[in-house]
């Protein structure tokens, strides 16, 4: 049970120590480092909770270790116990009824993210070095973001998800947190199973302007870190400007039954990329709907606001244009790796705006939810690696970006990272001395 002492983060501690080393142990990339795991993920003798009590009654604890977990103690790192989830993973927010909201150490009076909030809050109140989480619309991206960490969501497919209770296997990633991107990247390299290899300077880096109005801060608070950054790193013409939303209507048709014939202001969203988003929740709650109706009609947990009626929305859901979602994966995916090539990368917001306050009214945060997922959807549909690097504070609140990869290209842009790393905190010490 969470408590008071360690941020609310955890729900069950343990310590699970790495397996005797064949040789010195000093040699294994995560050697010494300690990390936790979400309650999503099994761990042998334990039960995997899935956010909420009555999931944790009615199944029996695990009769073997995900493969991800495994993976990171045999790399030298010790795992210190499982850490608080929104329940059945399908929130963004992190505020869990009935174990308590892991606190959120950057803001206390505002949300962790979620779903894997007690993961992120774990890293950020410094007590692991990295976390396990996973990431299905927003479940690693979002709570990174919130508490000011590095978080990265691979590429869709390339972690193995065995042993991780699903939600929308169209979607699901297993994803990590850390406070710096070295360990982000060592983390990465054993999950990935990727050899070390020498950087790779970005082809071009492409920030679609139409993404960053969306922005509830100054938008020169978040482009001009990167940019200049970049520009003193690889030189001013690796920089490139786009309209992300005129690119994706063009490129994929399969959206169109899902465009809305609404006149809302392209100033408060993008039309192809709410499209999207709602393409890519359709087929997520159809998911769902297919992985856990049998358990939400045999159990009828009690679950929290917001979740409640998402699960009964999913479970409402029919195969009607599902064939299109399907295309349009396929389709984003051609399009957007056509855009950046082999060595290119996409900058966007990680969300639009900072983390509400906590206890707000499910109904309120609607439209927050709906901009943020039209950035998020971008890399969920098309199966691309992404990575949220904290850019600082603004106002008291925690500022982000994120970069984003083709398909396959992780261990690229994990290395791409800890490149920027140095330079991206001069220019984000410049920026907060600075009035917008």
């Amino acid at each position: 049970m969470a408590t008071d002492l360690d941020y609310g983060a955890f729900i069950e501690k343990f310590i699970l120590e790495p397996p005797p080393a064949t040789s010195s142990p000093h040699g294994l990339p995560l050697n010494s480092l300690t990390f936790a795991v979400k309650d999503i993920f099994d761990v042998d003798g334990y039960v995997t909770g899935f956010g909420n009590p009555q999931w944790a009654m009615t199944h029996p604890a695990a009769k073997s270790t995900a493969p991800a977990v495994s993976a990171l103690l045999k790399g030298g790192a010790t795992c210190l116990g499982k850490t608080v989830m929104d329940e059945m993973a399908y929130c963004m927010y992190g505020e869990n009824k009935h174990y308590g909201t892991p606190k959120n150490p950057c803001v206390p009076d505002r949300v962790p993210g979620g779903s894997s909030s007690g993961s992120a809050v774990a890293v950020a109140a410094e007590l692991v070095d990295f976390s396990l989480g996973t990431d299905t619309g927003a479940s690693v991206r979002v709570p990174a973001s919130y508490c000011g960490i590095y978080g990265f969501r691979p590429s869709h497919g390339l972690v193995s998800t065995t042993g991780v209770i699903p939600m929308s296997q169209s979607f699901d990633t297993v994803g990590w947190f850390a406070r710096d991107p070295m360990i982000l990247n060592r983390v990465g390299r054993v999950l990935l199973e990727l050899p070390d290899a020498n950087p790779v300077k970005p082809s071009q880096i492409i920030i679609p302007e139409d993404c960053f109005r969306l922005l509830s801060v100054p938008i020169d608070r978040v482009t001009q870190v990167l940019i200049k950054s970049v520009e003193k790193l690889f030189g001013h013409h690796v920089m490139k400007h786009t309209t992300l939303g005129d690119y994706v209507m063009a490129k994929v048709p399969s959206l169109k039954p899902f465009m809305s014939d609404r006149n809302d202001s392209k100033e408060h969203n993008i039309p192809s990329l709410v499209a999207l988003s709602s393409a890519m929740r359709l087929l997520q709650r159809y998911e769902v709907k297919n992985n856990h109706r049998k358990w939400v009609d045999m159990a009828e947990p009690d679950l929290g606001p917001g979740i409640s009626e998402r699960v009964r929305d999913a479970l409402r859901t029919t195969d009607e244009n599902i064939g299109f979602c399907h295309s349009m994966k396929s389709e984003l995916r051609e399009a957007l790796t056509l855009l950046l090539g082999d060595f290119g990368v996409l900058a966007i917001p990680t969300v639009p705006a900072p983390p509400p306050k906590l206890q707000t009214e499910v109904t309120s945060l609607e439209n927050n939810l709906v901009r943020s997922f039209s950035l998020l959807s971008i890399a969920g549909v098309s199966g691309f690696c992404q990575v949220c690097i904290p850019l600082g504070m603004y106002d008291n609140l925690p500022v982000s970006v994120s970069l984003l990869a083709k398909h396959g290209s992780d261990g690229f842009l994990l290395n791409l990272v800890e490149i920027l790393h140095d330079t991206l905190n001069e220019q984000i010490e410049i920026a907060q001395k600075m009035s917008y």
